[in-house]
């Protein structure tokens, strides 16, 4: 069969992000970071988003107090208050909220995108749930001992955190939607 002068002109390529589809990683980190907008914490607005192998978002979730707690009757504070004016006891994160609010029975291989580096306790917990990726936007906190210990747990558990680097009109893009912005 002669093959016809079609069959050796290029074919066209997929659309690029200037023009096409949005890339995944691209989607799924602004995804994490409007829910980010939704923390009512003042200083730390963080977000995640949980997405299976499919490519379709199963969890999605921000730092808050819990479920029926007042957000007005827990304190917000940050940095070395005493006693149990610390929101460290109180917040869930934003990992344990996407968990939580999970749409399917499990999370087993699935990716999360969140955006500031887990601590320690998330570190666990996405551990614990079967979460294979982790993709993180900032990593803010590396020199705090808990931000360490999830080093260290991931690396155990044989999860290799990558950080999100964006090309420069996506990355002004996300910066328009970034708590970490400065």
């Amino acid at each position: 069969m002669a093959s016809s002068s079609k069959d050796n002109e290029p074919q066209p390529q997929p659309p690029t992000q200037a023009g096409g589809p949005i890339e995944d990683d691209v989607y799924f980190m602004a995804v994490a970071l409007m829910f980010a907008k939704k923390s009512p914490d003042p200083n730390t607005k963080v977000g995640a988003c949980i997405v299976n192998q499919e490519g379709n978002i199963v969890g999605i979730g921000y730092n808050k107090m819990p479920n029926g707690c007042e957000d007005k009757g827990l304190p917000w504070k940050r940095g070395r208050p005493k006693g149990l004016d610390k929101k460290y006891l109180y917040v869930c994160h934003a990992e344990l909220n996407a968990i939580m609010n999970k749409t399917s029975m499990d999370v087993e291989g699935c990716t999360i995108y969140v955006t500031l580096y887990p601590c320690n306790e998330c570190a666990k917990l996405i551990i614990q749930s079967g979460i294979k990726g982790v993709v993180y936007l900032s990593n803010k906190h590396k020199d705090y001992n808990e931000t360490k210990a999830a080093v260290k747990l991931f690396r155990s558990a044989g999860i290799e955190p990558r950080q999100f680097l964006a090309k420069r009109e996506v990355a002004d893009f996300l910066a328009s939607i970034d708590p970490f912005a400065e």
